[in-house]
This record gives C-alpha cells, sequence and structure tokens, in this order.
C-alpha cells in the first residue's frame, strides 16, 4: 500500500500543539524474571499487560514531567519531502519472512520530535529492546544530506503493521502508530482515511486539549502462521496515564480489539474514551461556495449510533462556519462509529485521493460503559488538509484524580454497510433555499430546503402509493410542505421546509414508517442559522 502523501498525512491542529510527552519507566528484567511466584497460572501475556497496569499506576502517582526532544537541529527542522524520502529498508523489518505479520518503523523527526521506545517479547516473556539504527532507512533525495548525522534517539517516531490483506503474495500495511496515542486501520481494498486515538482529553474545551502519548510499545512476537497480534503500550499525559492492550486481527475487514486500563494524576473535565477523528470539507449539504472540480471532499461523511434499545440514528457530517459541539446521550450504547457511506467515484472524482476508498470504523463497547453521551466535535476548515471532525464517548461521572477505570471495545473497519443494521438508511442529504423559481413574496434565505433520500430492499419493493409516513421532530422552529415520494430508483425522498426561530439551531428528527413498522434508521441533523453569510 502506498504511503500516505501530505494531504493525508494531516496538519493536525492537534499535533501541532506539540507532543505530550512524560517519565517513562524503563523495564530492566526479563518479564520471566518478575512473573516468578504471584502470577502462577497467568499467561506472559496476562503478566505482562499486568505489568504494564503496574506502572502506569505508579507513573500516575508521580508528578508529570515533559522530556525536551533529543534529535539532530535539522532532523527537527527537516522539511516534508524530506521526510517522504527517508525511506524504511523492507529487508530490516521485524519478523521479516518469519511470519504472517511484519514490522517497519519510522523515523524520528518532522512532526514527531519524541521518539518511541518499542520492545520485542517472544511467547517465553523474554523482552528485548529495539533501539534506532540508521542503516535501517534509505536517505533518497533530498534527505541525503541527513544520512551522515550521527544520534542518540531512544527510539522510533512509530511504526507500521503489514499483513497479506489483499492478497497472498505481498503484505500490504494493515495498521499504523504514529503521533501522540493516534492510529490508523484499514480493511482489504480500502486506503488510509480516518484515524483512532487511545484516549482525548478536554477536546473542544476553552481550557485547552491534552493529547496524551503512547510513550513505549511492547510487540509480542507471533508465531508463522498467527492471524492476530498482540502488542501493549504504555500512555502518559499530564492528566491521565494508561495501560493499553491490542489485539489485531486483518481478515475480510479488520478487527482491534482495545482494553484501556487508566489512572487519573489530576481531575479531567471530559475524558473521550474510543475517539475517531477525521475530515469533513463539503458534501451534498454544502451550504457555501468552493472553488474546486471535485463534487464531494470527505474522508467520513456521517457518524452513525445504535443505542441501547436498539435505535439506529445516522448524524450527516458538516463543516460549519463557528466550532460546533453537540452530543448523542444513551446509557450503553451498543456501537458508534465514524462511516464514509457514499463509496461511488462519481461522486468524488478524484483519482489520486481516492475518497471513495476511504475506510469506515465501528466502535462497539464491550462490558458495562453506563450512562453518558457521544460527542461530535465539527472544526471550521478552509482546506482538505486539516483534521475537523472528532467523535468520541463521555462517561456522565467524571474521572477524577487518584481513580482508575477500565473500558473494552472493539474497533473494527467496513464500507458501507453494518451487517447488523437492517433498516433503510440515509444515502444524501441536501439543503438550499426555500424560494419557488419566480416565486413573489419569496422567504427570506434563513427558510431552508431539507431533501433526505432514503434507500434499502424493503423501500425499493414497496409500491409509491403505500402509505409510508415520515416522522419529523424539531427542538426550535417550525416546518411546512412535508412530502414523502418514491424515486425512480427505487429510493424515497423525504422533502421539507424549515423555519427557524430567530438564530437558534434546530435539531431535527426523521424517521420512515409504514403503518407501524419502523421501515429506517433517524435522520438527525443540528441547522445552525449562522452557517449561512
Amino acid at each position: 500500500m502506498s504511503k500516505p502523501k501530505f494531504s493525508e498525512l494531516r496538519n493536525r491542529a492537534f499535533l501541532s500543539v506539540g507532543l505530550v510527552v512524560a517519565i517513562l519507566l524503563i523495564l530492566t528484567t526479563s518479564v520471566r524474571a518478575q512473573q516468578a511466584t504471584t502470577n502462577q497460572g497467568k499467561s506472559n501475556e496476562q503478566v505482562l499487560f499486568d505489568l504494564m497496569s503496574k506502572r502506569a499506576q505508579n507513573l500516575a502517582a508521580q508528578s508529570y514531567s515533559q522530556d525536551e526532544p533529543d534529535l539532530p537541529e535539522n532532523w527537527k527542522t527537516m522539511s516534508y519531502p524530506q521526510y517522504r524520502a527517508i525511506r524504511f529498508k523492507p529487508d530490516q523489518a521485524l519478523w521479516n519472512d518469519q511470519s504472517l505479520f511484519e514490522v517497519q518503523f519510522f523515523h524520528p523527526g518532522f512532526l514527531y520530535q519524541q521518539p518511541v521506545e518499542i520492545e520485542e517479547v517472544n511467547k517465553d516473556g523474554m523482552n528485548k529492546l529495539l533501539p534506532f539504527s540508521a542503516s535501517q532507512f534509505n536517505y533518497d533525495a533530498e534527505a541525503a544530506p541527513l544520512a551522515s548525522q550521527s544520534t542518540n534517539s531512544k527510539g522510533y517516531a512509530g511504526f507500521r503493521v503489514h499483513y497479506p490483506l489483499n492478497r497472498p503474495d505481498y503484505k500490504d500495511e494493515v495498521a499504523v502508530f504514529q503521533g501522540a496515542s493516534y492510529f490508523r486501520l484499514v480493511g482489504p481494498n480500502q486506503v488510509y482515511g480516518l484515524s483512532a486515538r487511545g484516549l482525548a482529553i478536554d477536546t473542544a474545551e476553552t481550557s485547552g486539549e491534552q493529547f496524551p502519548q503512547f510513550k513505549r510499545f511492547w510487540l509480542v512476537k507471533p508465531e508463522p502462521n498467527d492471524t492476530k497480534l498482540v502488542f501493549f503500550a504504555l500512555l502518559d499525559s499530564p492528566a491521565v496515564t494508561g495501560a493499553y492492550r491490542f489485539e489485531l486481527s486483518p481478515g475480510s475487514d479488520t478487527h482491534m480489539q482495545v482494553t484501556a486500563r487508566l489512572f487519573a494524576r489530576q481531575d479531567v473535565k471530559k475524558l473521550g474514551i474510543a475517539p475517531l477523528t477525521s475530515m469533513f470539507f463539503y458534501g451534498e449539504n454544502k451550504v457555501r461556495h468552493v472553488d474546486d472540480f471535485r463534487p464531494e471532499i470527505h474522508d467520513s461523511d456521517g457518524v452513525l449510533m445504535q443505542t441501547a434499545h436498539g435505535e439506529w440514528i445516522w448524524r450527516a457530517l458538516k463543516n460549519p462556519r463557528h466550532l460546533q459541539v453537540t452530543s448523542l446521550a444513551d446509557e450503553n450504547p451498543k456501537g458508534f462509529g465514524l462511516l464514509q457511506r457514499d463509496r461511488d467515484f462519481v461522486n468524488y472524482q478524484d483519482s489520486e485521493a481516492k475518497y471513495h476508498q476511504r475506510p469506515s470504523m465501528w466502535i462497539a463497547p464491550q462490558g458495562n460503559w453506563g450512562k453518558g453521551r457521544l460527542e461530535i466535535v465539527e472544526i471550521p476548515t478552509n482546506n482538505e488538509t486539516n483534521d475537523n471532525i472528532v467523535t468520541y464517548w463521555v462517561p456522565e461521572t467524571p474521572l477524577k484524580a487518584g481513580e482508575q477505570r477500565e473500558f473494552s471495545y472493539s474497533l473494527s473497519t467496513f464500507d458501507s454497510q453494518r451487517p447488523e443494521h437492517h433498516l433503510a438508511q440515509v444515502v444524501s442529504t441536501r439543503i438550499g433555499w426555500s424560494a419557488l423559481p419566480g416565486e413573489h413574496n419569496a422567504p427570506t434565505k434563513a427558510e431552508r430546503q431539507f431533501v433526505v433520500d432514503f434507500a434499502g430492499p424493503t423501500l425499493a419493493k414497496l409500491d409509491s402509493a403505500q402509505p409510508i409516513n415520515a416522522t419529523l421532530q424539531l427542538s426550535a422552529g417550525s416546518h411546512r410542505d412535508l412530502t414523502v415520494n418514491k424515486l425512480p430508483s427505487g429510493q424515497w425522498r423525504v422533502s421539507f421546509k424549515l423555519k427557524p426561530a430567530d438564530q437558534k439551531p434546530v435539531d431535527m428528527r426523521l424517521q420512515l414508517k409504514l403503518r407501524n413498522e419502523t421501515l429506517s434508521e433517524v435522520w438527525n441533523y443540528v441547522w445552525n442559522p449562522t452557517d449561512l453569510k
């Protein structure tokens, strides 16, 4: 799989603040030596996770300390073309020709100035530090002057996992861990798009956001034919430390089991569990002109949530004029994720970025997550190089200093359809002025027409004469001319005109029913009149 271009790497506002760093307690003895008495009956992986958890807990009891990057100056200041010209040598990969999985490493420098220490752990419990070596890299073109630079770098900028994902004779990139607690996954025939994160702290708060960092990784060496890769990470930030266990399983989709044990060093105002980060520049619902030949530009086009009671809610994303933070409340949700539901090349016309092949990602909580809310952050952006969408679960009870919590969940890639979702789905949301052509006494620009299209096998087979009803609820304002029609394509279209109340945002819910039968997911949209000039 080709390396992401600059617009895909993202000059994230999240990363530009600088990556948080902290004191790291280095393992100086093997796991085997430390499990002698109290860990009888446990697997080496269980012992290692318990050790990581204890280290994270001890770290949380200490004051936070930020290390200064220890890199040569020209590595810190290297340009993006220079960074791209530094390439890892494939024959230097960890476990090269030893298993289905191989691991390649990223060079420190450019945006990634705090090296991450990585260890290999054998199945028998022995661990070995993997020190940085410049001999593992080719320094081509603009990067050639950097090759002779000596360094005492303690580690790498991150790593990527390779696996025969698309065909048996080639190992594609399937996962990347690089920058703070960011990581990416792809499934078959997908290209990198949205990112996951280990943890979000105080996102979109006026006090400023913290960016926890994975400080150290432990990679468990797989057997030659293993189809699962297990590894661990130690996370640190001014407010929270954590021990993480990951189990990566590529296949028809790529799955990741995640367990996070968190320890609070400080009170946390907003704790974001299982965060996902993406980009939405514009789509069918844009309300202002963009001078670009491409009809749509986004890595994700909506948020999908399945509530504890089985209700499916679809929230189309937007690029607002002002920061917008909204939420969907629930108790023990069944799942949520960011989707790239539109997978038709014609709707993007971008043969380089391949937005139609970006992955969707689904979070399925395991265990009792309790009451809370799925928060959706939409940040204004004027280009496609910045991630401006974040979503995560916020527990109702804040995390206090000295407390610890554990969260487990699965994270899965897919295309547009969740296998457990059988209702008709929203396939487009369009917005325009509600005036008719040539209408006298036309309404003000504030009055908008919404056109929402639904598609699904059940809808397609229904005759247009069937009494399908659209239920529409508004938090403010009023609506008129609500209609439901079947289109020649077999889709069903709902259209209505919205009149906001002054400049108040309007939270809307729309769903299709046939008598007492629910036919569709819930279309949910927050219209803010300030998005108009």
